[in-house]
């Protein structure tokens, strides 16, 4: 008997001290007959701090059915109200309502306490963050406050300030709402509160401030949290701490860091917090996208939907960047509509403005961009945007601009969004910043200046393991080949065809060719690399992209009453960029299909035999033939299509 008093003792010393790995031993080594509904609810205390939730949850049911037949009514609405927490947050959403019911039935026509300050925190969480009802969520977390100062309990006192201070800032009163928070997570630094309520009062601080892009105030309470979860060498809630720090490290460009600490936060958190684990995965799916490591990314995204957290706007953009524009239009469009809170519409929309950009469609990314800036101003500090939020605006009006060809706006946007992430200390932001800055200044001649902002960038990226965004900066300075297909048009003949028609109508004529055949190579997603004389240079993604402007531009031509023969050359190959403006392409692969079009007789479309693998059966070719290309060592065998 006395070996299980010394385990007791041991065990409640320990839970006194908020040593929770001890006070879980010493309980375990203690027969449970000895236990009452107080030592109970310690136990569970020290399962769930060590991350055994299941064990947490059947001892809590034991300390409530103690309490209950106790008659002590208090102790078993704290066990329901904490029970219906558990439940919650592992999803259980009708097993917590019934907990959640229970504790009510249980707290009525008793005399005030700290637990119906807890039952009113409940309610106004709930209706902070589940029925998005601000007004009421304010006015029971200020029921709650005069509640807590009035039975003295200092923990949901201070949550309760936090509460008002988070709904507050959703409300667009952001100055209050920060006030109000700095002032609850000070109270948490000094140590004056259980570790419960430290936890909850750091996270609710730390997601308020990263939503309205404040993202220094962030890092300064992240660095105290974890100081704090370091501190209590616990498992479990910590977890979400470990992922606020994981926000921190991504953002300062320590990858490796950052997604080891989001995978710690998700192995301790298990089914603790569906949410908040989502949330962990959300962030490794992220470091991923941004790797390159698409396969990694699709993994971490589905487990963040499956464990019921929206995976947007991250795998929109993944679809994006596997050139997936549909899917990727298609998923920034839903999770738009079915988005109302500001904030949350905030993270997708610089996602809809690139999205629709690549998509051609500039109406919708001005409109995005337009609802951007006014979220954005309405959640002001003080007279002056986040410093992060207008950097994110800036590159979005420069994406813009570049697409609408406002060369001098966009190095304008760009140069601010550069400085901006700078001083926020972001380098992969910064990075894609100099990136786009680098092509408006291009475009503004100024080779110089581009190459600077491009090399910088790719440092940068090459130090960060940002593969694709690396190659997209190589690609710009003409240091890395690119495959494409190259497809030439020239018109056969054109000397004797002035003579005939003469300056004028051959004008007319040349004038309608160029309208037609340019018109053709853009329709079928190509890109007007340049006019040759009498032809173009045209640029293609995909081999029957090419082919099916060729067969276009032929069948056109044809309908005409009058216009010259034309012949057209295809290759896929490597190349690289070049010019002043990197807008032209450079390598073997455009000598080839050069030389291959200069191969073609007129009215003819002749395509190297190697471009037309993995096309299929969808053109109908002539037997193959072997060309001997000048400037081309190897011959090089080519097919005649059939667009008639």
């Amino acid at each position: 008997m006395s070996q299980v008093l010394d385990h007791l003792d041991a065990a409640r010393q320990a839970a006194a001290r908020h040593a929770w790995r001890e006070a879980y031993a010493s309980y375990t080594e203690t027969e449970e007959s000895a236990l009452g509904p107080d030592d109970f609810e310690r136990f569970a205390e020290s399962a769930w701090w060590t991350g055994r939730l299941d064990d947490a949850i059947r001892l809590r049911e034991r300390a409530y059915n103690g309490y209950s037949a106790s008659g002590d009514a208090l102790g078993a609405a704290r066990m329901a109200l904490t029970l219906a927490w558990d439940q919650e947050g592992r999803g259980a959403f009708a097993v917590a309502g019934g907990w959640l019911a229970s504790a009510e039935r249980l707290l009525e026509g008793q005399p005030e306490s700290a637990e119906h300050g807890r039952l009113l925190l409940t309610h106004a969480l709930t209706a902070l963050f589940a029925e998005g009802d601000l007004e009421r969520a304010e006015s029971t977390f200020h029921l709650a406050f005069e509640l807590a100062r009035r039975v003295g309990d200092r923990d949901i006192e201070i949550l309760a300030l936090s509460g008002k201070g988070r709904a507050r800032i959703k409300a667009g009163r952001v100055e209050e709402g920060l006030a109000l928070l700095d002032e609850a997570t000070t109270s948490a630094v000094s140590g004056g509160l259980r570790p419960h309520a430290t936890g909850l009062v750091y996270c609710i601080t730390i997601s308020s401030c990263r939503d309205l892009g404040d993202y220094r105030r962030a890092a300064e309470w992240t660095e105290a949290a974890n100081r704090w979860c370091d501190q209590l060498d616990v498992t479990g809630f910590p977890g979400a701490c470990r992922i606020h720090r994981a926000e921190v490290l991504r953002l300062r460009g320590d990858w490796p860091a950052a997604e080891a600490q989001a995978q710690a936060a998700c192995d301790e958190l298990h089914d603790f917090d569906r949410n908040i684990t989502a949330g962990g995965h959300y962030e490794i799916a992220e470091i991923r996208r941004r790797r390159g490591d698409f396969a990694g990314a699709e993994e971490a995204y589905r487990t963040t939907n499956e464990l019921g957290h929206d995976p947007q706007p991250g795998l929109a953009l993944l679809r994006l960047a596997e050139g997936k524009v549909d899917a990727a239009v298609a998923g920034i469009t839903r999770t738009l509509q079915d988005t109302e809170d500001p904030l949350a519409r905030m993270r997708r929309l610089p996602a809809q403005v690139e999205i629709a950009i690549a998509a051609g469609d500039l109406k919708t990314a001005r409109r995005a961009l337009g609802e951007l800036e006014g979220i954005v101003d309405s959640y002001k500090i003080g007279e002056r945007r986040a410093v992060a939020l207008d950097a994110t605006i800036n590159v979005a009006a420069g994406q813009l601009q570049l697409a609408e060809k406002d060369w001098e706006g966009a190095a304008a946007s760009l140069q601010r969004a550069r400085d901006e992430w700078r001083d926020v200390g972001a380098p992969y932001e910064t990075a894609q910043a100099r990136m786009l800055l680098g092509v408006a200044h291009r475009r503004l001649g100024d080779e110089h200046g581009s190459t600077v902002e491009l090399e910088g960038a790719l440092a940068a990226f090459e130090r960060l393991g940002a593969r694709l965004d690396e190659g997209r900066a190589k690609e710009l300075l003409g240091k890395v080949e690119a495959r494409r297909t190259f497809l030439f048009t020239d018109i056969v003949d054109s000397t004797r065809l002035l003579e005939t028609l003469g300056d004028d109508k051959w004008k007319r004529l040349l004038a309608r060719h160029d309208e037609l055949v340019r018109e053709r190579i853009v329709d079928s997603g190509g890109e007007v690399v340049k006019k040759t004389g009498d032809g173009f240079f045209a640029s293609f993604d995909a081999p029957k992209a090419a082919i099916d402007a060729a067969v276009a531009i032929q069948r056109a031509l044809a309908a005409e009453i009058v216009a010259p023969d034309v012949r057209i050359g295809a290759h896929a190959g490597a190349a690289f960029r070049t010019g002043a403006e990197s807008t032209d392409y450079g390598g073997q692969g455009v000598h080839v299909a050069a030389r291959i079009g200069a191969a073609a007789g007129g009215g003819e479309i002749l395509v190297s035999t190697e471009t037309l693998d993995g096309v299929g059966g969808t053109f109908r070719v002539s037997e193959p033939r072997t060309e001997e290309l000048k400037g081309i060592e190897q011959p090089v065998e080519v097919v005649a299509i059939d667009w008639r």
